[in-house]
């Protein structure tokens, strides 16, 4: 039996003892709250509802009153099904903002709603009746309303990744229409499921410029998971992953992602050698990386594997003692394919024990009994 005020209040629409409501102690309403969103839900579908502002300010503080107790009791799990059934009410009725920049009474619904169930994004149960609901959203007519799912989806995917990644294909078709805010789930979400990922991979690339710093940031995160997946999707992108090498908040990332992509097809980065050791002299702390490319460069045949040691050998009196171990563990991967190319080396190398560090020392003499097998 609903609590004989919000029975009165509701089944009246009697907007002068809707606020009496807040005097009621939450215990004493909380079994009551799945029945009252259902009431909610019977008003708030009705025809004409939209243009009673009577109704629509009667259920906007039913709602509030519901929201705080459910809040305040801990409740969510109980009356989460029937605030979901609520929310999918709201997606088939008018969304659009007005002309005066103002919402339709169930965009401010919706709102409310997904307020209250998103406060609870770390219980599953929850968030396995909200989120199919919420993701429809995605494509409501209305900017706010979807900038707030995107958000809300953001912190679901912390606690609920494996619920989130069944919607990708949803998600990324999201992002590509312009809703690039949506872009820093994908990160979170892509392991669970890349294919839709990599299927549009190509358009995803195009979007970097048309997003801002925040977003490009969260999809060279998403390349650098291609990358250690399915690398080759990458290599015809190079150039473009090529001028975010110059921000301080992707360079590394992007770096990764040419290491991964290097490991694949070490061939295609032989003309691009130059470029990267240019960029490596303005970039210190990014050195390994770009180290590992020269490596992998260095496995293709005698050429590049001659070629690629020279280069190692001329840092090594350069280089801080960082590096060196770096340095070391590829001239010997190198050696063990062409140990022939390594023997001119081993004199230096071998100098490189004195007064060294313990891993230089066990490097050098592995290195060392490599040649004597």
């Amino acid at each position: 039996m609903m609590h004989p005020l919000f029975s009165e209040v509701l089944t009246h629409k009697d907007l002068s003892k809707a606020g009496e409501l807040f005097t009621v102690e939450d215990n004493d309403i909380e079994h009551d709250l799945s029945e009252v969103v259902d009431r909610i839900y019977e008003i708030a579908d009705q025809k004409g509802y939209e243009d009673s502002d009577n109704d629509q300010s009667v259920v906007e503080i039913c709602i509030t009153r519901v929201t705080t107790a459910i809040r305040e009791t801990q409740s969510i799990e109980e009356h989460a099904r029937a605030l979901v059934k609520l929310l999918e009410m709201c997606h088939r009725h008018t969304l659009t903002t007005s002309p005066r920049d103002e919402d339709p009474p169930h965009a401010k619904i919706a709102s409310d709603i997904m307020s209250c169930l998103f406060l609870h994004y770390n219980k599953t149960a929850v968030m396995k009746l909200a989120i199919p609901a919420v993701v429809h959203y995605l494509d409501c007519d209305n900017k706010e309303l979807a900038c707030n799912v995107s958000s809300y989806l953001s912190l679901a995917a912390i606690d609920n990744a494996d619920l989130l990644a069944k919607h990708m294909p949803l998600l990324v078709t999201s992002v590509l229409k312009g809703n690039y805010l949506l872009s820093k789930v994908l990160p979170q979400i892509f392991t669970q499921n890349p294919d839709p990922v990599i299927r549009h991979i190509d358009c995803l690339v195009g979007t970097l410029d048309k997003c801002e710093v925040i977003e490009q940031v969260s999809l060279i995160q998403l390349f650098s998971l291609v990358a250690k997946h399915q690398p080759e999707v990458l290599d015809k992108h190079y150039n473009k992953l090529c001028e975010f090498l110059s921000s301080g908040l992707t360079a590394s990332t992007v770096i990764t992602i040419f290491v991964d992509m290097a490991k694949q097809n070490p061939s295609a980065f032989v003309d691009r050698l130059d470029d990267l050791k240019k960029f490596m002299d303005n970039q210190p702390p990014l050195t390994y990386s770009v180290i590992q490319i020269i490596g992998a460069v260095g496995t293709l045949n005698e050429t590049e594997a001659d070629r690629s040691l020279k280069y190692f050998s001329s840092m090594l009196a350069s280089s801080e003692d960082s590096a060196i171990p770096m340095i070391l563990q590829d001239m010997r991967a190198i050696g063990l394919t062409h140990p022939e190319l390594l023997t001119p080396y081993m004199e230096e190398v071998n100098k490189l024990s004195e007064n060294a560090s313990s891993a230089v020392r066990i490097l050098v003499q592995s290195m060392k009994d490599d040649q004597q097998k």
